[in-house]
């Protein structure tokens, strides 16, 4: 089994996942724990805050955070809707006092797997989805990244070698060619892709990298509960006409968890060539493959292969 990230790789890199709270972003922030980092960790779902996510579940940043310590990084929650600019330029403003500026920033921001339907609803022209809906995809995909990024990559900038990171679902080539469930749903996950490219144009005079990067089937916590199975457990729902649950299809065998993409982001992160990748659309298992590095588990899954 490859070894995961050196502990040390990203010690004293000051790191920002948003959207930190589950799925890919608890994963990245994660891993760049495991490789020392300190993150800081934002999203709605706080313990102790009165932000309210668009999801009923039970993560928060400050599960995160803790994860992130015990990996052996440090792991720092704040509570931030990133729709609300205010909110976003404090953030700024605090990292910037106690920082200084910061290395790595991390832009999965989502929240719209509930708005996004299901399978039943895929496919349909856009005028028979709720407008209202398919505007708050918009919103929490796409204006949540630019908000963020305007006020954070100024702490970025000033430090040769920073690292953009932009999470979206489907490669640019492959979104290019593929329709993907929905004009809103395809327009976001398009749109983020493009993100990367355009900042990584302004970035670049400033010795600062940004890729897209996309995780393949992803286990999330959500994507575990539908299928009624833990991260220890996850193959059974492969099992033929489960008694407790349903069955996963075959893809689900290729399927990662999130700190998957968390080792890859991690890897960039601490390669002081990054800067190869600059504009570049990214999956999981190419970094895997680049840096030689696993899932929790030993594999090295590819859900993109062949697509």
């Amino acid at each position: 089994m490859a070894a995961p990230t050196d502990p040390d790789a990203l010690r004293g890199r000051i790191a920002v996942v948003a959207g930190a709270t589950r799925g890919a972003g608890r994963g990245i922030a994660a891993a760049l724990g495991e490789a020392g980092a300190t993150v800081i960790c934002t999203g709605r779902s706080s313990a102790g805050g009165n932000l309210t996510s668009d999801y009923d579940r039970p993560e928060t940043i400050e599960q995160t955070a803790e994860l992130v310590t015990a990996l052996g990084g440090t792991g720092v929650p704040v509570a931030v809707d990133h729709l609300d600019i205010a909110q976003v330029r404090a953030l700024a403003a605090r990292i910037g006092g106690d920082f200084g500026g910061i290395d790595i920033l991390v832009n999965d921001i989502w929240g719209a797997e509930v708005l996004k339907g299901a399978p039943p609803t895929w496919n349909r022209p856009m005028w028979d989805h709720d407008l209202a809906d398919g505007l708050r995809i918009l919103r929490l995909g796409l204006d949540t990244h630019l908000i963020t990024s305007h006020c954070l990559l100024p702490l970025m900038v000033g430090r040769p070698g920073g690292l953009l990171v932009e999470v979206t679902d489907g490669t640019a080539r492959y979104n290019a060619e593929h329709y993907r469930l929905s004009v809103f749903y395809d327009l976001v996950k398009s749109a983020v892709n493009r993100l990367a490219f355009s900042h990584g144009h302004e970035l670049e005079p400033f010795g600062a990298t940004a890729v897209a990067v996309t995780p393949g089937w992803l286990r999330s916590e959500m994507m575990l509960d539908n299928y009624r199975v833990t991260e220890d457990t996850w193959r059974t729902a492969l099992t033929p006409n489960r008694p407790d649950g349903p069955t996963a299809p075959p893809g689900f065998a290729d399927s990662e968890s999130p700190r998957f993409v968390g080792r890859g982001v991690a890897a960039l992160a601490a390669d002081p060539t990054r800067a190869r990748w600059n504009q570049q659309s990214l999956t999981s298992a190419e970094l895997a493959r680049e840096y030689n590095f696993t899932d929790i588990d030993g594999r090295r899954p590819d859900g993109w292969a062949g697509a």
